[in-house]
C-alpha cells in the first residue's frame, strides 16, 4: 500500500532540507538482488533478467516465456531477431501471418538507481507500454527534491516507487499502474520483445 498520501511535507521543513547539501546515498545491495526483491513485492511473476540496455536505458526486465510461441519458433527455426530494421518490417500489413509470433510477455521494467532522476529517466519510456517501477534508497524519500519533483512525475506517468532500507527491505512508497494490458504491436515494441526474448534464452542456457 502506498505511504505517499500520509506523508505531506511541511513547507518550512522541505525548505530547510533543500538548503542542506545531501549526498547521494548508496544502494543497500546489488542491483540484481534489489530488482528480484522488487519483482516479488510488486507481484510480477516471471524471469528477472540481468540488467540490460534497452533504448539507451539501463533496466531490468521481468518477462515470461510463452511456451507455445517459443515451440513454434523452434519448429520454424526463427531465432530472436535483434536487428531493428528487420523487425520494423514485421508490423507492415503485407507481413501479416508471415512473421514469427512474439515469444515473451514483458511483465514489467525496473530501474534501480541511487538517484530518482536516473531511475525515472530509465523507467518512464517503458511506462508507455506496460508496468514500470523505480527502486531507490529509502533515504531519498525525505529530501525536498524527491517530495517536490519526483512524486508529481511518478504519479503522472504511473511509475511505482519502491524504497530499499539499509537491510535491503523494500516498501512501496508509490503504487503506480500494475496491470496486464494489451501492448500495441509497433516496430519499437516488437524490437524490444525480440531483445528480451534473446536475453531470456541466453539466461536459461
Amino acid at each position: 500500500m502506498s505511504s505517499t498520501p500520509a506523508r505531506i511535507a511541511d513547507t518550512d521543513d522541505t525548505r530547510a532540507l533543500s538548503a542542506t547539501a545531501v549526498p547521494v546515498p548508496e544502494l543497500p545491495g546489488s542491483v540484481e538482488d534489489l530488482a528480484t526483491a522488487a519483482a516479488v513485492r510488486l507481484g510480477w511473476h516471471g524471469v528477472v533478467l540481468p540488467e540490460m540496455v534497452l533504448m539507451g536505458r539501463k533496466v531490468i526486465v521481468v518477462a515470461e516465456l510463452l511456451a507455445d510461441a517459443h515451440a513454434e519458433r523452434l519448429c520454424l527455426g526463427a531465432a530472436p531477431e535483434p536487428d531493428r530494421t528487420t523487425v520494423s518490417t514485421w508490423v507492415w500489413p503485407e507481413m501479416d501471418g508471415r512473421v514469427p509470433p512474439a515469444a515473451v510477455r514483458i511483465i514489467g521494467v525496473l530501474a534501480v538507481a541511487r538517484h530518482w532522476r536516473t531511475a525515472l529517466a530509465s523507467a518512464v519510456p517503458f511506462a508507455r507500454f506496460g508496468n514500470a517501477a523505480a527502486v531507490l534508497p529509502s533515504s531519498v524519500a525525505f529530501t525536498h527534491d524527491y517530495l517536490a519533483n519526483c512524486l508529481p512525475r511518478v504519479r503522472r506517468y504511473g511509475v511505482s516507487v519502491l524504497l530499499a532500507d539499509e537491510d535491503q527491505q523494500l516498501s512501496t512508497d508509490v503504487a503506480g499502474r500494475n496491470e496486464t494490458v494489451p501492448v500495441e504491436d509497433t516496430p519499437t515494441t516488437r524490437w524490444v520483445n525480440e531483445l528480451v526474448y534473446e536475453r531470456v534464452l541466453a539466461t536459461a542456457s
